[in-house]
């Protein structure tokens, strides 16, 4: 079955074709046959019922610095000339974003949108393991100065950061007796009217965080992100160092818990990560690692996402 695939992305001109996640599952399309599109979210257009995005047809290549080469733009109708969308764009997680989520759930049942952009705006990325508590690590979600100073009292090594902050940004460690703690917590109020999230420290993030790519609920493996010494941030973005490694039993318990929420909602392709057996995030508006997965084990996530997003199509 060939298919016609819109990415709503960031621009992919800039795209590590070793790494990107967004290039492997473009790559893994054209494969099958696919037709590509690329277009950002500011070519996302409702009128009088019909969604437009201003693409650029694509093919793509295995060229770091031209991983991509594009024709001229064209108004392509997402519900008559399409039949799926990736919604592939990083965070922020803001209003633009949740915008284009509504208006690309307007399109269902016509044209298949992944993750499903219902759930992506309801279940933002550090809420939803809220969903499976037994998992997470203790967790404050709050403005209250008075809650935060008691739940730091009581846990005295924490973690603050913002609550819709993505790829390692704005994270601090606070250890016992930081008289920066007060501060910290005054500028990040200060800068936004969302409330903050605090969580115990674990120490086990020394040893790394494991990123687990899951397909339609199910894990297909995963790998160890360990942080710069001296760090307690191990995103690769920030410097993190990825390498092999298996799932644990906590990890695949974890994994069995919010799997059904996953599939339930639509989330065909999403990273977790876990720290020390805890579940700490949900990335599911832009997860990446699907190369990292593919290197350390052999089993290639972005194929057998284009599998299940063909399972889908089937049982529509």
């Amino acid at each position: 079955m060939s298919l016609r695939v819109a990415i709503q992305t960031d621009p992919l001109e800039t795209a590590e074709v070793t790494s990107n996640t967004t290039f492997a599952l473009a790559e893994a399309a054209q494969a099958r046959g696919h037709t590509l599109f690329e277009y950002q979210p500011q070519d996302l257009s409702y009128n009088a019922g019909r969604i437009t995005a201003f693409a650029r047809p694509m093919k793509v290549q295995r060229e770091q610095g031209n991983p991509a080469v594009f024709s001229d733009r064209l108004a392509l109708d997402l519900r008559d000339d399409v039949d799926v969308v990736l919604m592939r764009q990083d965070p922020p997680f803001d209003m633009a974003y949740i915008t284009a989520c509504h208006i690309l759930e307007l399109l269902k049942p016509d044209t298949l949108v992944l993750n499903d952009p219902e759930h992506v705006r309801s279940g933002p990325e550090k809420l939803y393991p809220l969903l499976v508590p037994e998992f997470t690590p203790p967790t404050l979600i709050s403005r209250d100065v008075a809650e935060i100073a008691a739940f730091r009292a009581e846990h005295e090594d924490v973690i603050v950061k913002p609550l819709y902050g993505f790829g390692g940004g704005d994270v601090f460690h606070v250890k016992p007796g930081d008289s920066n703690f007060g501060p910290l917590v005054d500028l990040f109020l200060g800068r936004t009217r969302e409330p903050l999230i605090v969580q115990a420290f674990l120490p086990a993030v020394a040893e790394g965080d494991k990123r687990i790519i899951l397909i339609d609920g199910e894990p297909v493996g995963g790998f160890n992100r360990v942080p710069q010494k001296g760090h307690a941030r191990s995103n690769l973005a920030v410097g993190g160092t990825a390498e092999p490694s298996d799932l644990s039993e906590a990890d695949l318990a974890i994994c069995a818990a919010i799997g059904p929420h996953l599939k339930a909602k639509g989330q065909l392709l999403v990273g977790i990560d876990v720290i020390g057996g805890r579940l700490t995030e949900v990335n599911n508006t832009s997860p990446t690692g699907v190369q990292q997965v593919r290197d350390f084990t052999g089993r290639d996530p972005a194929v057998m996402f284009w599998d299940a997003v063909q399972t889908r199509l089937a049982k529509a």
